[in-house]
């Protein structure tokens, strides 16, 4: 799943290429990914793309006072194309195209979204003003912004009797942050994602603090200028332990483990985040016995 780095990096690529270019055709292939239809997604055509920002791990096209709202979910991308092709996309079982963006002029350049496998989450919305998509109106601070301070941060944990790994992915609470650099930051202030954020003392808040910042500001420099089609194989070598179970973890060699859930995983390292000792991992337990 695209998190606030590869997102900042997409708003990034596609503020060079989009803005205050026309956009000639608005192709959606995928209905359901349409979330809004009052104004439907044609409204678009004819107009000139404004400012692209982001918003935790929303995209946001504005386009002459209309605002299309991307969100890629967890098998959603983005890939762009100096040339569409001239024929119109169908929609088809095994074809991925969700929606199709075409820029005026004689190159035919746009962008593809595209959605692997069958649990269908991109959402694409048409609104008037970013704040009326939901998921954009609930966001918490984004941890980069320059005025989120340590204190905000300690704030947002006072009274929090939740483990720490389901704190920081909580868009309400911080807004980008998703299982791959929760895991990357817990491991960085060498903290187990089974902690329970209220219980952390001033010292650990501050740490925690300086990896959440310091590990999003590293991935975000390392994906500075890629185009979007390197940016998942930019965010996967620089992950520490996400994704890398069984293999030694790149701080104190000891062998990263992971916890599995009902549709995701954590990953970690017993001997940096938890004293040595392994979490229990009740699922692997199952198919063990």
């Amino acid at each position: 799943m695209p998190e606030l780095p590869e997102v900042e990096a997409l708003t990034a690529f596609l503020s060079e290429r989009l803005s205050g270019r026309e956009i000639a055709r608005v192709q959606p292939v995928a209905i359901s990914a349409l979330k809004t239809y009052d104004p439907p997604v044609t409204a678009l055509e004819g107009r000139v793309v404004g400012p692209v920002t982001r918003h935790g791990k929303f995209l946001d096209i504005e386009a002459g006072g209309l605002h299309l709202v991307l969100h890629l979910a967890r098998a959603g991308w983005l890939r762009w194309k100096d040339h569409l092709p001239d024929e119109p996309p169908r929609p088809s079982a095994k074809n991925p195209l969700a929606l199709r963006v075409r820029l005026a002029g004689e190159a035919g350049d746009g962008f593809d979204l595209t959605e692997a496998g069958t649990k269908k989450g991109l959402a694409v919305y048409v609104v008037q003003d970013a704040g009326q998509v939901p998921g954009v109106a609930r966001l918490g601070p984004d941890p980069l912004d320059p005025g989120f301070t340590p204190a905000d941060f300690a704030a947002l944990l006072q009274g929090e009797r939740r483990r720490l790994k389901g704190v920081l992915r909580d868009q309400s609470v911080l807004a980008g942050v998703g299982n791959a650099y929760s895991d990357e930051v817990l491991h960085a202030a060498r903290m187990s994602p089974y902690k329970l954020a209220s219980s952390l003392t001033e010292e650990e808040t501050a740490r925690l603090y300086e990896a959440l910042v310091g590990t999003l500001r590293e991935a975000v420099e390392r994906s500075r200028g890629l185009a979007a089609g390197e940016l998942k194989a930019e965010k996967k070598l620089g992950l520490r332990v996400h994704g890398r179970t069984g293999q030694p973890c790149p701080v104190c060699g000891d062998t990263v483990r992971e916890v599995s859930f009902a549709d995701s995983s954590l990953q970690y390292c017993p001997t940096c985040q938890t004293g040595g000792k392994p979490l229990a991992d009740r699922r692997l337990s199952r198919l063990l016995k």
